[in-house]
């Protein structure tokens, strides 16, 4: 499969984000990450379901939303309902992990499970056969531009692993760039989340095609 790359509009210009998803689109990003954090479940705030409404009316990529808030199965399908084109979200920040990915899931979007870097694969597997894509955090989640942590490599290997034979695409987010992509490449990843390393580039188009693996 190519390797897809997912810009996070966290790190683009919020002044102007009709632009930065477009520019990040003209660059030749596959999709665009969201990440919507609520100031409980971690601590900082970015922005909402109007948001992702507003970005879909634009048709630019498809939108990844990845949700750091409390009890998300209170607002998936509404996220579902603003154009969100996968929606993920942590299961230890759930009180109903299996009837949030119901929502998602009947809405007809794809739905997924994050791990923060402290938090084990298990509780992902109870739902391994629910969902279309595991996204493992290299930094914790919360702020970007912070650095990636190495131990990251290994559980990608295993998060690897556990999802073979199961139609779930590898997600990883945190600390992407273009020193580490190769061998963030190699522990099987699908899908590559950048943010500074995407919009802080003095290359963006060849900086995704680093992150794909293509140079």
């Amino acid at each position: 499969m190519t390797k897809l790359v997912a810009p996070s509009i966290l790190s683009g210009d919020f002044a102007d984000m009709a632009k930065s998803c477009l520019d990040a689109k003209a660059w030749g990003a596959d999709i665009l990450h969201l990440d919507v954090m609520d100031g409980v479940f971690v601590p900082n705030i970015t922005f909402g379901m109007p948001m992702v409404k507003a970005l879909k009316t634009r048709n630019i990529l498809p939108l990844d939303v990845h949700l750091m808030i409390t009890k998300p199965e209170k607002y998936v399908g509404q996220f579902c309902d603003c154009g969100a084109d996968i929606v993920t979200f942590h299961p230890d920040a759930s009180d109903d992990v299996a009837g949030a990915l119901k929502i998602i899931k009947d809405k007809g979007v794809k739905c997924g499970l994050v791990l923060n870097p402290d938090k084990p694969l298990e509780l992902v597997r109870p739902y391994l056969d629910d969902i279309d894509v595991l996204l493992i955090m290299s930094v914790y989640a919360g702020f970007g531009g912070q650095k990636f942590i190495p131990e990251s490599l290994n559980k990608l290997k295993q998060a690897k692993k556990l999802i073979e034979g199961k139609n779930v695409l590898l997600e990883v987010d945190g600390g992407v760039d273009e020193t580490n992509a190769k061998d963030i490449l190699a522990c099987g990843v699908d899908i590559m989340v950048a943010g500074s390393a995407v919009y802080k580039s003095e290359n963006p188009s060849k900086t995704i095609k680093i992150l794909r693996g293509e140079i």
